[in-house]
């Protein structure tokens, strides 16, 4: 059964675009994307985060370089950004060039408004993470289309941690936009799951006793075969075959096998894209508050 999160993310976004009216009574809300290179994939993504931040009625300013700019003014703008009255939150669109990356880059973006949860003693959890729960919480524990699917962190990593305590969660990649997000928000929700990346020896053999398999690979990975009846599929990977975008396995082949997963495009992207806003939201509660 295909997991309905088109419906879920309508529902969830007509709720986000309520608080950012009511917050935008007094001071309108504002992200900065830093995008490094012109790919066309790269390119839509920034156009979907644009078009989201459109729909939610919250001010957006990309700032490109075509080609990859010097280290030190880089970070020197990101901070002069970051500081700005007017900016809410700051995003880095991923993945950089190989002489911009480093994890201190987050540490030039002041901690309320690094809305993508990099900084370590952040209050903000991946997007991605975010999404990922938000359908497992729709399978396990409120199966509705209503604003409690929102993660509530005091209440539902503990009833998530519960629900998963005995299934077998498994998380096939690492990648900086994929896996490893996804690796660090079950970390420190303190879900267990199992890491599955290229050096696993037979992965196969625990993907046929998984409960819930995420694939952020983006190559077609699993194959009907290799899955346990009844499973879950959350599907993070993408790539493209004949110019449209496909997800790490067939939707047609596993359907008769898996219990719920989901599809590509549609599934975890567009969910993973309002949990970039939720946490714009609530940094600028933060930095309401701190005023």
């Amino acid at each position: 059964m295909i997991i309905p999160v088109k419906n879920l993310v309508e529902r969830l976004e007509a709720e986000l675009k309520k608080e950012v009216a009511k917050l935008s009574k007094k001071h309108k809300l504002k992200v900065v994307v830093f995008l490094v290179g012109d790919s066309p994939q790269q390119l839509s993504f920034v156009r979907i985060k644009q078009q989201t931040a459109h729909r939610l009625g919250i001010l957006f300013e990309l700032i490109q370089y075509k080609t990859a700019p010097s280290f030190e003014p880089f970070l020197r703008k990101i901070k002069e950004m970051s500081q700005h009255p007017e900016v809410t939150g700051i995003i880095v669109q991923q993945p950089l060039p190989p002489q911009l990356v480093t994890e201190s880059m987050y540490d030039f973006i002041a901690l309320e408004k690094e809305i993508e949860g990099h900084r370590r003693k952040t209050e903000f959890y991946s997007p991605l993470g975010l999404a990922v729960l938000t359908i497992l919480k729709y399978i396990y524990i409120h199966p509705k289309m209503d604003a409690a699917l929102f993660i509530d962190k005091k209440k539902d990593f503990e009833a998530l941690r519960r629900v998963l305590k005995h299934k077998q969660v498994i998380v096939i990649g690492k990648g900086i936009t994929g896996g490893r997000p996804l690796v660090k928000t079950f970390s420190e929700v303190k879900i267990n799951f199992m890491g599955i990346n290229s050096q696993t020896p037979n992965p196969q053999e625990y993907y046929r006793e998984a409960d819930v398999i995420i694939p952020a690979v983006g190559k077609k990975i699993l194959t009907a075969d290799m899955i346990k009846p009844g499973a879950i599929l959350v599907n993070v990977g993408v790539h493209t075959e004949n110019g449209k975008l496909k997800g790490d396995y067939d939707e047609k082949e596993v359907d008769p096998v898996a219990g719920y997963y989901t599809s590509t495009p549609g599934g975890v992207g567009p969910l993973d894209v309002l949990y970039l806003f939720k946490n714009l939201v609530d940094a600028a509660k933060m930095q309401k508050h701190k005023a």
